[in-house]
């Protein structure tokens, strides 16, 4: 797991909200580019090739590389940044975070918080993320200079190791998917292929999935898997829409999902003696998936799913353990479409 663990480290060291990836994607290109012809795409996503390019059947694995974070929308007359989401940003974890604003260089602020003293009982509401403003100590004159309307916030996290082999930060959604592909690559890298693989990590999912549908468009593959976080079990989460954290990937089971493909996910798992968890969903499932399976004539699609705690907060939680067996899985079902195509 050293492996997975070192990649994941390195891909949430850097920033990438929705539309601004380029930090991120300059990372995940120098790892890709060791075993796969790798570009960038017009709208910022990652795109890497491996096998020949006229091969009988092509396969397209994707994660999101994008994170939540905030756009500054004014400077206001006493230098205080009034904001707006980018992504799902949870609100509830802003008033007193700090933040970095990612001006002319990078500048430290503070999320402003009202005293409880002063809130008159309102302290358990929480303004809308809209409302609230930034304070990074710079006069009006000052922050005018160096921010503009436009400009990309995080809520900085770095990664912590916790006990066993769990890692808590922000930007595990989805960078722990990324990683399973860098991962999986890895796996297959000495390995000929006698099909088309295109491995992609793409942008602005959190904004509406603009990279998966214009790079799954491009690509035209045959079939494909999306790799993301979902929901494991933790207090005040039903348990019936969750997963238990470091008990393998979650298999997806969708109507917006190819169930044969599901079916053989699981048949594979089995085979190779790889925990699985079944996550089954009624309609979409909320992820770049549900945008390839629709992409121009149809794209056979399945899903695979990372457990996490505390999604779309700077303290997301995940198990190595899972990290592994979702990319052992992912290459052991390539080798099986690899064997078909022989």
């Amino acid at each position: 797991m050293q492996e997975v663990k070192e990649i994941l480290l390195r891909l949430c060291d850097e920033p990438g909200t929705s539309g601004d990836e380029a930090a991120a994607t300059k990372i995940a290109k120098s790892m890709l580019a060791k075993d796969a012809d790798v570009r960038r795409d017009v709208l910022g996503s990652v795109v890497a090739s491996m096998g020949p390019e006229d091969a009988p059947f092509h396969f397209l694995i994707d994660a999101h590389i994008d994170q939540i974070g905030l756009v500054v929308t004014q400077v206001d007359a006493h230098g205080f940044l009034n904001v707006a989401p980018c992504g799902g940003v949870d609100a509830r974890v802003l008033p007193g975070s700090r933040v970095t604003v990612y001006g002319k260089e990078p500048i430290s602020g503070i999320v402003c918080c009202t005293p409880p003293h002063l809130s008159g009982g309102k302290e358990s509401e929480v303004p809308k993320v809209d409302a609230i403003h930034i304070d990074t100590g710079l006069s009006a004159e000052q922050a005018k200079a160096w921010i503009a309307p436009g400009d990309r916030i995080t809520i900085p996290a770095p990664c912590r190791e916790l006990l066993g082999t769990r890692i808590t930060g922000t930007a595990l959604d989805n960078r722990a998917g990324c990683a399973v592909l860098i991962r999986c690559v890895q796996l297959l890298r000495r390995e000929p292929l006698p099909i088309r693989l295109t491995i992609l990590l793409s942008s602005r999912e959190e904004t509406g999935g603009g990279g998966a549908i214009a790079a799954s468009y491009t690509a035209a593959p045959d079939a494909s898997i999306a790799v993301d976080v979902s929901f494991a079990a933790q207090p005040g989460v039903p348990e019936t829409c969750t997963s238990t954290l470091g008990a393998g990937p979650m298999i997806g089971f969708s109507a917006a999902l190819d169930k044969v493909m599901s079916r053989e996910l699981v048949e594979v798992a089995r085979s190779q003696e790889i925990p699985y968890q079944i996550e089954a969903m009624g309609e979409t499932t909320g992820t770049n998936a549900d945008a390839i399976g629709v992409s121009r004539g149809g794209v056979r699609c399945g899903l695979l799913s990372i457990p996490q705690r505390n999604m779309h907060t700077p303290a997301e939680i995940i198990d190595l353990q899972d990290l592994e067996n979702t990319a052992k899985l992912l290459a052991a079902y390539i080798r099986k479409k690899c064997q078909e195509v022989r």
